[in-house]
């Protein structure tokens, strides 16, 4: 048995009753579940039907995400969660460069990194050296004035916790930044790469070894070692290509916002919905909601 979960953009619900009313019945599904109004719907399913990719490109049109996932074990006991662009609204190293004036020539760098067209490691060692000699307090005045919670965050964590789950933030990033974004949001704990200080300097230098792509999967193979899960008790969410490991590998490995190229390995996609998407995904409702 399947799930088909269909969710929007709670800024701007746009699922209409009608249009998941006439999916149900095109697919032969069962009975309607409304897990907030004009937010997210979800239905059983028998089978996968040879139509899905196209009614996903139908809803995209509408600003609907469309996933479809076996109904069995899709409410998971850990979540591994990227930072970047999934957890926040930014990618920090962009804003660090603003601040350092470098930010056109960092931030292109970023994009081809997160898309796989770059090695993460070198680009990532490029990118920092661009930061040498910004104080160190620049840090903490980014972390202020430049970052922002993606929505839905809090309530994802909180919720998942609530049940007996974990969170684990995982980040190509850096500590200084994960420490302050896993205590607001609430994760249990967090990894990232670190940035080499000097006399209250950056120096321009990446702590060694090198948080990346294989990084994450070691994560994952660790955490759920240490807890006793499986892998397929776990979600994950990410948006660039070095989160592709966790993403694939996880019970549940969510594409969210993600680059063209990381969204086309992913079975689980949101392009349009806040990270409570995740929540619709395991079947809660709204009400259901911890946070």
């Amino acid at each position: 048995m399947y799930v088909v979960t269909l969710t929007s953009d709670p800024a701007a619900p746009a699922l209409d009753g009608a249009a998941v009313s006439a999916l149900r019945n095109a697919w032969g599904g069962g009975d309607i579940r409304w897990l907030a109004t004009g937010e997210a719907a979800e239905f059983p399913l028998p089978a996968v039907p040879d139509t899905f990719r196209q009614a996903w490109d139908d809803f995209q049109q509408m600003r609907i995400d469309l996933n479809l996932q076996p109904a069995e074990g899709r409410r998971k006991k850990m979540l591994l969660a990227d930072m970047d662009s999934t957890m926040i609204r930014q990618e920090c190293i962009d804003e660090l460069a603003d601040e350092a004036g470098v930010g056109d020539r960092v931030k292109e760098i970023t994009a081809r990194a997160m898309n796989g067209e770059l090695d993460f490691e070198g680009a990532l060692i490029e990118r920092v050296g661009l930061l040498k000699g910004l104080p160190e307090s620049v840090i903490a005045k980014v972390l202020a004035e430049r970052i922002e919670l993606m929505p839905g965050g809090t309530a994802l964590v909180a919720t998942m916790k609530a049940q007996g789950g974990y969170a684990a933030l995982v980040s190509g990033g850096f500590t200084a930044f994960t420490a302050q974004v896993a205590a607001l949001v609430g994760f249990d704990e967090n990894r990232a790469n670190t940035l080499i200080v000097s006399e209250g300097t950056l120096t321009g230098e990446v702590g060694r070894p090198i948080l990346g792509r294989a990084a994450k999967v070691e994560a994952l193979e660790q955490i759920t070692a240490r807890l006793g899960l499986s892998e397929a008790e776990v979600m994950a969410v990410g948006d660039g290509a070095n989160d592709l490991g966790m993403l694939t590998r996880a019970g549940a490995g969510v594409a969210l916002h993600a680059k063209p190229s990381v969204a086309a390995e992913c079975e689980l996609r949101v392009n349009f919905g806040d990270l409570t998407a995740l929540l619709y995904l395991q079947g809660y409702a709204r009400e259901d909601f911890a946070a």
